[in-house]
């Protein structure tokens, strides 16, 4: 429930939260964390608040017990405990009545407690600090309680027990739960133990019968209570699921959360629940799909197991092989006999490698893989020959009369037009009338060229004049300013007038 929960923040708030593990990447990072240490032992004994002096006492206890623990004074506790606050883990408060002296008081005693995401982050590196894998395993003893708590939790929901209904719910979701992290992390490491076999294989042969038997009775119990477990989950949903889940919002005791946040959680408990043993339109089931990949993981550890039965019989594998070729490198005469024999037993002369630009740098990033990134298109002369392919010889420019006639037929039409606009706005003026396009196009043209020309004088703005082909503006200052009508829109001049004329001598 907690992962599918992540997957709805944003980036900002993902950010704000592992900014909670930054105490994990500084230098001293040991040091945090036994501090953090500290902290926590004084909460186990309902001491929420906690000062320098006392943090430092409870250092000076585990020290006692474990070598590694550092000693902080207080006065470095206090600057480390800021950051830890500047980064949320612990939330910082100034504390008066700890203050025994005014000098005291003045320096501001500050007490520090766990932010509760804080709490979080500390408990999760703790967990990957004291895990071990000889912790892992499928629990097999689980299937019975589940079945048992399913009928309960019907008879429960049949009887109006609304309490009992919220209890075998809430174990169930947290059986659930445990159950999926036990076999994501037996998985993980049944890899884990599969790839590092080649080191050390005399540790899997120790443990393989061990290993065989647990799969083997995990299968057999899941085959045995599957139906079983689909025949429950389905008994539990025609007493009413819509009474259940709102029986267990009523016994529901979580105070931040108003009842319809609780009702969609409980939903989405139950599905999850659901999915795991209720089989529903031929899909698969989570338990499964988890029986198809320990069954998966059996037939690897068999063909593993007969790898390096046959490799020890042979007397031959390939960490024996390995060695054989280091010795043989180290024995060549030179270096380029080496690189010879390296590239001849790992075959790295008949790859070819091409590499070519994509048309759009940013669309991946520099550190993705070239197997995830998209591919690019590779022209048969690079490929071939190794080389770029190229343009060629330039080809002669063809002539093409009939184009250039129309070409000059339109520009002369373009001109025809603006000198008839030029003479319009002579005539007629901009005002009291709506410009076409080609009478605002000349007069843009020209204000333009008025306003590149236009100076200040004594702090205000003076009159300025532009012209073209003939045509002449002049920009006056005036306090009502001017509005030109145009079919795209009104065209607003404040505090200047046009005035437009012919230029003298044309």
């Amino acid at each position: 429930m907690v992962e599918r929960a992540a997957l709805d923040l944003d980036a900002l708030a993902v950010s704000d939260r592992f900014r909670l593990f930054n105490f994990t990447r500084r230098d001293d990072h040991v040091t945090y964390l036994w501090i953090l240490r500290a902290v926590d032992r004084r909460r186990e004994v309902h001491q929420v608040q906690v000062g320098a002096h006392e943090v430092e006492s409870t250092l000076r206890e585990l020290a006692a017990h474990h070598p590694d623990a550092p000693v902080v004074a207080a006065p470095e506790l206090r600057r480390r405990l800021d950051e830890l606050a500047t980064d949320g883990v612990v939330h910082r408060f100034d504390d008066a009545s700890r203050a025994g002296t005014l000098a005291s008081y003045r320096n501001r005693q500050s007490v520090y407690q766990f932010s509760e995401l804080g709490y979080r982050a500390y408990r999760a590196v703790e967990g990957v600090l004291g895990a071990r894998v000889e912790d892992v395993n499928l629990s097999r003893l689980v299937f019975s309680d589940v079945l048992e708590d399913l009928g309960a939790l019907a008879e429960a929901n049949r009887t109006g027990r609304v309490e009992d209904v919220y209890r075998r719910l809430a174990r169930l979701d947290s059986v659930m739960e445990d159950m999926g992290r036990r076999s994501a992390q037996f998985h993980v490491t049944l890899g884990e133990i599969l790839r590092s076999t080649e080191a050390s294989p005399e540790v899997f042969l120790r443990h393989k019968n061990a290993l065989l038997v647990h799969m083997s009775d995990f299968m057999a119990e899941l085959d045995r209570y599957l139906p079983r477990l689909d025949q429950a989950v389905h008994e539990v949903e025609a007493t009413g699921l819509t009474t259940l889940l709102s029986r267990a919002v009523d016994a529901d005791e979580r105070l931040f959360m108003d009842r319809s946040e609780r009702l969609e959680d409980w939903g989405r408990r139950w599905r999850a629940l659901r999915a795991w043993f209720a089989t529903e339109d031929g899909a698969p089931t989570r338990s499964a799909e988890l029986g198809q990949a320990t069954r998966s993981a059996v037939s690897g550890v068999v063909a593993l197991l007969r790898q390096i039965t046959e490799a020890q019989r042979g007397g031959v594998n390939r960490s024996t092989q390995l060695r054989h070729l280091a010795a043989w490198v180290f024995d060549t005469p030179d270096d380029g006999a080496a690189h010879a024999l390296m590239g001849a037993a790992f075959n790295t002369r008949s790859a070819r490698h091409l590499g070519v630009a994509h048309e759009d740098g940013d669309e991946f990033s520099p550190s993705d893989s070239w197997h995830d990134a998209a591919g690019v298109e590779v022209s048969v002369t690079l490929f071939r020959n190794d080389r770029s392919p190229t343009p060629g010889v330039p080809k002669p420019v063809r002539r093409d009369r009939g184009a250039r006639t129309e070409l000059r037929r339109r520009q002369r039409e373009d001109r025809e037009t603006e000198r008839a606009s030029a003479q319009r706005l002579v005539d007629d003026g901009a005002h009291d009338r709506v410009l076409d396009d080609s009478d605002t196009r000349v007069l843009l043209r020209l204000v333009t060229k008025a306003l590149e020309s236009r100076s200040v004088v004594a702090g205000r703005m003076s009159s300025a004049t532009g012209d073209d082909a003939g045509t002449l503006v002049r920009l006056v200052p005036s306090d009502r300013g001017a509005t030109v009508r145009t079919v795209q829109g009104d065209l607003h001049l404040p505090g200047f007038r046009l005035e437009l004329a012919a230029r003298k001598g044309k």
